[in-house]
C-alpha cells in the first residue's frame, strides 16, 4: 500500500471514529471473553468524495457503510486488533436479505472489515454477522439493528 493510499485509509477510518457520535451513526461492541467485536454503521455520504473515490467506495444517498473490527484482550488488560474473516448479511424490515461483501483493511496494527449496503430512507436494517478471529476456536456472531436516513 502506498503512503498516499495509506493516508486516505487513515482518513476514512478516522472519519468513521469521529462520526460515531453523530446522530446517524451507530457504534457498539460485544464481549466474547478473550475477544471483542466492535462495529459501526454510517451513511456513505459522510465520506469526503475524494476519499470514497480513491478507495473504491460508493458515496451515494441510500448506501451505508458497516465497519467491523475484532479485538483480543491482552495480558495487560488492554485490547489489540486481530485479523480473521468476516461475513454476513443485512435484512430489511420485510426480511429481504442481501449478503455483505466485506473487505479487509490493514493499516499498521489496525485491522478493519468494511462493507457497503443499500438502504431506503428510514428503513430498519438487521445485520447478522459472523466473525472468525485468527486463532479462535469458535465463530463470534453478532446481530444488531440500525436505521439510516438520507441526508
Amino acid at each position: 500500500m502506498t503512503i498516499h493510499s495509506r493516508n486516505h485509509w487513515q482518513a476514512i477510518l478516522s472519519l468513521a471514529c469521529l462520526i460515531l457520535f453523530a446522530s446517524q451513526s451507530h457504534a457498539d461492541s460485544k464481549d466474547f471473553g478473550e475477544f471483542e467485536v466492535h462495529w459501526s454503521v454510517f451513511p456513505s455520504t459522510f465520506l469526503a468524495p475524494e476519499i470514497a473515490r480513491e478507495n473504491n467506495l460508493n458515496r451515494s444517498r441510500g448506501i451505508g457503510i458497516v465497519n467491523i473490527s475484532i479485538m483480543r484482550e491482552t495480558e495487560g488488560g488492554g485490547l489489540e486488533p486481530v485479523s480473521g474473516q468476516v461475513e454476513g448479511k443485512v435484512m430489511n424490515d420485510i426480511q429481504q436479505a442481501r449478503f455483505l461483501a466485506f473487505r479487509r483493511i490493514q493499516e499498521g496494527n489496525a485491522v478493519y472489515f468494511i462493507a457497503e449496503y443499500q438502504y431506503s430512507n428510514a428503513e430498519l436494517m438487521t445485520f447478522q454477522i459472523t466473525t472468525r478471529p485468527t486463532g479462535a476456536r469458535q465463530d463470534l456472531p453478532i446481530r444488531f439493528t440500525h436505521t439510516l436516513f438520507n441526508d
